[in-house]
């Protein structure tokens, strides 16, 4: 039984506006291969990915991150992180049946061209994404990931991607000293990209103070994760003590949120980091802000600087590490659920987008 091929479409000037549409199969060129999505993960940082789409200037050039998966003219199609398996190849190097974890529109398949093939993987090579972080258009297999297993492999397309992160935001909280602060205040603290990086902090022998800034309903259930050395919700800010040397890193990117934590600390706010756009919905007029401009977090960014230092292997090791021991902690996290099909990935997309996914699931779409 052929499986059913379908894509949903996304107005790019309205993301709350989505549908399923029939994709046919198409030709294949030459060296080109498609494969079919096993396993992908909706979180909200997939939400940050629509309200990016469109060019602004996050790449350095014209792009966004609608122009991985769709010409300028067609309806957005989403990237996702999961897992995928090589349905037809003409490819010698990539043949039918290879399993591939990276980067895919919500779709039920995706024609890519590889190139650099190696034992690893292989890099996209489609000509749209050629000027596109690099980060985004590798394709690992499956049988060569050293910190892969079997039993974690439906958290690795709900955490791994935010996990690295995290980690890397962490990375550069230690390599420029903090910013000379005594707490990091994470917010948003119940998402995933925040319960990485505040373990990665934790792996430290020296840090500063952890605080989480959650919302009063999330508050128990970051409490109770243990990664956090204290836990206030965001209507308490203005109880922190304003005067002790502190750094933000707003996962949400929240105005209002960002607004009262510049505000309360002033020059003591060190500095604040926006890694994320999941509340794209929140009214940007906050008014003026105290304290340190905000900076943007880019991941491909700092993983470029670290492979550039470490070299590739130096990195992946790091990486594989630092994952795996954050892996066995990964299913006392959350719990999995698991939806089948075009129209249960339509929903997901629309809940999440929406706001209203709990923050103690990993979902996961199988198409």
């Amino acid at each position: 039984m052929t499986k059913q091929r379908w894509a949903i479409d996304i107005d790019r000037d309205a993301i709350a506006n989505a549908q399923i549409v029939d994709v046919p199969e198409t030709e294949l060129a030459e060296g080109a291969i498609e494969v079919a999505i096993d396993l992908y993960a909706m979180t909200a940082n997939n939400v940050t990915y629509a309200v990016f789409g469109k060019p602004l200037g996050l790449f350095g050039n014209d792009q966004g991150y609608w122009d991985f998966f769709a010409e300028r003219d067609a309806p957005g199609r989403l990237p996702v992180w999961g897992f995928a398996t090589v349905s037809r190849s003409a490819h010698e190097g990539v043949p039918v049946g290879t399993q591939l974890y990276g980067y895919y529109p919500m779709a039920s398949h995706a024609v890519l061209h590889p190139g650099r093939v190696s034992a690893h993987g292989f890099t996209d090579t489609t000509p749209r994404r050629a000027t596109l972080p690099i980060i985004y258009n590798q394709y690992q297999r499956v049988d060569a990931l050293g910190d892969y297993r079997a039993p974690d492999h439906d958290y690795w397309p709900v955490f791994r991607p935010l996990f690295l992160t995290g980690w890397l935001i962490a990375d550069q909280l230690e390599d420029d000293g903090d910013y000379a602060a005594q707490q990091i205040l994470i917010a948003s603290a119940s998402s995933k990209t925040a319960i990485g990086l505040a373990h990665a902090l934790q792996q430290r022998e020296t840090r500063p103070q952890i605080i989480g800034l959650t919302s009063a309903g999330n508050a128990a259930y970051v409490e109770q994760l243990g990664l956090y050395d204290k836990v206030v919700t965001y209507d308490a800010v203005g109880a922190i003590d304003a005067s002790v040397a502190s750094a933000m890193v707003d996962m949400a990117g929240n105005p209002q949120v960002a607004a009262s934590v510049h505000n309360h600390f002033g020059d003591a706010l060190k500095a604040s980091i926006v890694v994320g756009k999941s509340h794209w919905d929140a009214n940007d007029d906050s008014g003026p802000m105290a304290g340190p401009p905000r900076a943007m977090f880019f991941a491909p960014g700092r993983s470029e600087k670290r492979i550039g230092e470490w070299g590739p292997d130096g990195f992946r090791q790091k990486l594989e590490a630092a994952w795996l021991g954050f892996a066995d902690l990964a299913p006392r996290l959350l719990g999995i659920e698991k939806r089948e099909g075009a129209q249960a990935a339509l929903a997901a997309y629309q809940e999440t987008v929406a706001g209203k996914a709990d923050a103690k699931t990993g979902l996961v779409i199988a198409p």
